[in-house]
């Protein structure tokens, strides 16, 4: 048997290849803490495992996920009928995934570029990968606007020492092609999302447990900071612990991966609960029908539970 780490017993069953880990309190929280809105309303699912470290989950149109394993190099595809396959190895150590129905499958790569990836063939065409003259750090994670424009964020992990930019920062890549620097400096930059209606954009530090919002005025223009939350942390983590991935449901929720798993956040910041899965997850996305499917990457594996609320689909650029 697998103990969670808020102490609930998950037992493994293999069926079709997949693992499940039932528990009638849905993914080690009780489902009466979570408000019916957010809860999980079936098992957390392994649906794929063995790697080194799986992040970037990103689903396609037709239904394809797609996610990283960032010290093998390698970018996965998963479906339901084929299982897991190989889409690019070496990826550049890709980590942040984002998909687009115009320009293929966007990846952070650490080794300092921003790519687009034609999900036929994998072949790669770099998008950005210096400003100011230097060399990204390590880009991380990235969203889209629905002007096309692409924020990334540009930690220390994996990146060159003394870092190339001087500093931790969050970017924005116009569609012209133009970067610039659109957050000075934060306490590693991780992940990022912006709300259903575009006007707000959220960092998640992974060295500070406050998630940060930004107003946004317009493509590239942000207002003044803010603190949306602070995440909760278990009693061994470091104070200066934080956060990882992000998502958003249709409600303007905010999902973020952290060791205790993910914690789910109203729109004015209010912690709604967590949802523990069995490793400690790195970034999260929906998917499956109705885009009601949490789909988390987690350590060394891959995990689905399906959920009341509906994800919000980022704009794909069709």
């Amino acid at each position: 048997m697998r103990r969670s780490t808020s102490g609930l017993v998950l037992l493994p069953l293999v069926l079709f290849g997949i693992v499940l880990f039932a528990d009638e309190r849905a993914g080690g929280q009780e489902e009466s803490s979570l408000p019916e809105a957010v809860r999980p309303i079936g098992p957390i699912e392994k649906i794929a495992g063995g790697f080194a470290f799986v992040e970037g989950p990103a689903v396609a149109d037709d239904g394809t996920l797609f996610f990283t394993d960032i010290p093998n190099q390698r970018i996965h595809c998963w479906t339901e009928r084929d299982g897991v396959s190989v889409l690019q190895d070496p990826s550049g150590h890709a980590n942040g995934l984002l998909w687009t129905a115009d320009r293929g499958l966007l990846a952070c790569r650490m080794d300092g570029e921003v790519v687009a990836i034609d999900p036929s063939d994998g072949r790669t065409t770099v998008l950005a990968s210096t400003f100011d003259g230097k060399r990204f750090n390590a880009p991380n994670d990235l969203t889209r606007d629905a002007d096309g424009g692409i924020y990334f964020t540009d930690p220390l992990y994996m990146a060159p020492e003394p870092l190339p930019q001087g500093r931790m920062s969050v970017y924005y890549l116009a569609p012209s092609g133009d970067v610039t620097r659109v957050v000075e400096d934060l306490p590693a930059p991780n992940g990022i999302v912006l709300s259903p209606d575009g006007r707000t954009l959220y960092v998640i530090p992974s060295r500070d447990p406050q998630v940060r919002a930004y107003e946004v005025e317009g493509p590239g223009k942000l207002g003044a900071e803010r603190i949306h939350c602070r995440l909760t942390l278990s009693d061994k983590a470091s104070p200066e612990s934080g956060g990882d991935g992000g998502a958003v449901d249709e409600q303007g929720n905010l999902y973020v991966t952290t060791e205790l798993g993910v914690q789910i956040v109203a729109p004015d910041g209010k912690l709604l609960g967590t949802i523990a899965f069995p490793e400690h997850p790195a970034n999260v996305t929906f998917g499956g029908e109705e885009f009601r499917t949490l789909i988390v990457t987690a350590r060394t594996g891959v995990y689905r539970v399906r959920t009341n609320a509906r994800g919000y689909r980022a704009p794909t650029g069709r």
